[in-house]
């Protein structure tokens, strides 16, 4: 339905023909005609345009269904409502008017960060206040942080000014919100503008920041070594509240031209409470005592120095809990047993003071290394049980700790040293012969054989040429010098009370030897043995001290066991001298020299027991030497000098 161009003069409407209050959409457009009226008028004018529109020049329409000469003549309530209805329409219609006359201009007295935008449309508030900020809004921030100053453009910052967002916060744009209606007209005050923050540029400038500062907590610790647990302090650190380090910047950028961020302190994770809690749980627990790990019956004992090496502390949610260095328990475990199919015969060493001690037997374990850690972790956090079996394939030794204690090895029985004027050849055979006689342990009722002890002397077993007597003379062979080491052997076994099973004396005597006491050997034709027949095991030692051009060489042979007999000699004089010759050879490798006569002489061996004076049984050793003929070269036998 249209409106009559009359209705500003206050001319009824037509009746209508449905029920339906005409009114309202009349009333609508008389406002949309009168704002397009007023939108070019002041805003005083506009104030004034509302004086036609008088509620009570509205018409009241006749009730539906009613002729209209009979309208006034209805109920009273439908009078009333009519009234309303139109107070409603007219008062609306020039609230419209009001707030298209405000438009979108700022109100009247608005202003942002003291710059004046009052009455201005958005653009031009704008434009005013990019220009009156263009200082302020670039102006750079002083920043201190700790002991460093920085001076920040505020776009380094992350910060800037959102003046669209900030007009529109002082009141500008076009709105029927009744406040906006009622600032425009009433006033306006002063507005801070809207800061914008870009997070990515703040967050990497706080960063930097972060840095000249950060000092990072020190955790805490407990450390292990030589058998202790040792407290290490926590130190606090410190750093930068970034979030409150950006909202810092945000509130002083264009109030302030400089500022400064507090620096937090930083506490530890571990603190020292909590290492001393540790000190008094895990690490007094694991220092306790010794540990035992059982290999299929075979005890594995780590002591107290080495569990130190192989446990730590470490830092789990806030606290300190005992953990286990595995590669160094592996490696403890690893010394004390022999590889799964090679298990180590227990043996002997020499303590500080010379005295022979039980190197324990090593079985033959196949493990993993994972059952290895936890039957430690087990054994060494408990205060009461301080064993744990660990799962493995066990190969036992032949000789096992058990069986080396019950040997009686536990003094020296006899020692014996002799020399040799220099040669690098006796340096070298008589050291490779020592070096392969050390450490035998000789079983009771077992036969020592020297050759298959030492082996054959090549040069692939360490053996070099050396002069051996043979048939009568010096020549040179491999192995030479190599009697000097039987020699020193059988006068250690002589006074060990040891039973001579085979022995050869040198053809003609060397006086560096004691006479009638002495023995050489040959590889497949002359041997040094002799048996165990003590009901102890028989431990051999044997060293050498090197050569010079300025000094002798010495060999030393010692034995330990448990002492079953005091020993001592005596010989005979020489007798049955025979003369030497003299013996002319014509070869290429010549060696001349004088000889000396032979003779026959007899020692003695006297048995005692220790520290007895009774006299057991005496042994005769009966040596004949043959004249050392004076010679100019020689070959022939294995007889070995």
């Amino acid at each position: 339905m249209t409106k009559s161009p009359d209705a500003e003069n206050g001319a009824e409407p037509a009746e209508p023909t449905e029920p339906t209050e005409p009114a309202e959409p009349t009333e609508a457009a008389e406002a949309a005609e009168a704002a397009e009226a007023a939108e070019a008028a002041e805003p005083a004018e506009a104030t004034e345009s509302l004086d036609p529109v008088e509620p009570t020049e509205a018409a009241e329409p006749a009730e539906p269904g009613e002729p209209a000469d009979k309208a006034g003549s209805g109920p009273g309530w439908k009078v009333m409502l009519l009234t309303v209805a139109g107070l409603v329409v007219l008062l609306g219609g020039g609230y419209a008017v009001a707030a298209l006359a405000a438009g979108d201009r700022l109100p009247r007295g608005a202003s942002i960060e003291g710059i004046d935008v009052g009455g201005l449309v958005p653009d031009a508030a704008v434009a005013a206040l990019q220009s009156g900020m263009s200082d302020s809004a670039q102006a750079p921030i002083e920043v201190t942080v700790g002991d460093t100053t920085e001076v920040y453009v505020p776009a380094e910052l992350g910060l800037g000014i959102d003046y669209d967002a900030s007009v529109a916060q002082a009141g500008g744009g076009r709105s029927f919100d009744p406040r906006r209606v009622w600032a425009w007209y009433t006033g306006g005050s002063d507005t801070d503008a809207v800061v914008t923050l870009d997070e990515a540029d703040m967050t990497a400038t706080l960063a930097d920041l972060a840095d000249e500062v950060a000092q990072p907590a020190v955790d805490g610790a407990v450390r292990f070594r030589d058998g202790q647990a040792v407290a290490v302090a926590a130190t606090n650190g410190q750093g930068l509240d970034t979030a409150a380090a950006a909202d810092a910047l945000s509130a002083a950028y264009l109030a302030e031209d400089a500022v400064t961020l507090p620096v937090t302190e930083v506490e530890p994770d571990i603190t020292d409470d909590d290492v001393a809690e540790a000190m008094a749980g895990f690490a007094a627990t694991a220092t306790s005592a010794p540990v035992t790990l059982t290999f299929g019956g075979n005890p594995v004992e780590l002591s107290v120095d080495e569990i130190t090496t192989a446990v730590r502390m470490v830092a789990d949610d806030g606290e300190l809990v005992g953990a286990v260095r595995r590669p160094v328990l592996v490696a403890l475990v690893d010394d004390a047993t022999g590889d799964a199919d090679e298990p180590v015969d227990a043996t002997f060493r020499l303590d500080k003071n010379g005295d022979p001690q039980v190197v324990p037997a090593k079985p033959g374990v196949e493990y993993r290394p994972l059952h290895v850690r936890n039957a430690f972790l087990a054994a060494v956090s408990s205060d009461t049980d301080r064993t744990a079996k660990v799962r493995a394939k066990v190969a036992q030794p032949e000789l096992t700790t058990a069986d080396a204690k019950a040997l009686g090895v536990v003094e020296e029985v006899s020692t014996f040293t002799t020399y040799w004027p220099h040669a690098d050849y006796r340096n070298t055979n008589i050291g490779r012969a020592a070096e392969l006689v050390d450490g035998t342990l000789l079983m009771p009722g077992e036969t020592f054989s020297m050759n298959d002890t030492v082996g054959e002397r090549t040069v692939e077993n360490g053996f070099t040429d050396g002069f051996i007597i043979s048939n009568g003379v010096l020549v040179q062979d491999l192995g030479g010098g190599v009697s000097q080491m039987a020699t020193t052997l059988f006068n250690a076994m002589f006074f060990a009370g040891l039973e001579d099973v085979e022995h050869k004396p040198h053809s003609f005597y060397i006086d560096r030897y004691p006479v009638g006491r002495e023995a050489t050997v040959a590889w497949g034709s002359l041997d040094l043995r002799f048996r165990n027949d003590t009901k102890h095991g028989v431990w051999i030692r044997a060293s050498i001290t090197p050569s010079t051009v300025s000094s002798s060489g010495s060999v030393t042979v010692t034995m330990y066991s448990t002492k079953t007999w005091d020993i001592t000699t005596s010989e005979s004089s020489r007798y049955d001298y025979t003369a030497p010759t003299t013996r002319t050879l014509n070869t290429a490798n010549c060696y001349a020299y004088t000889g000396n006569s032979g003779f026959t002489i007899d020692v003695y061996r006297y048995f005692r027991r220790p520290g007895q004076e009774e006299l057991k049984r005496t042994e005769t050793f009966h040596t004949v030497y043959t004249p050392e003929d004076s010679v100019v070269c020689g070959s022939g036998s294995d007889d070995d000098a």
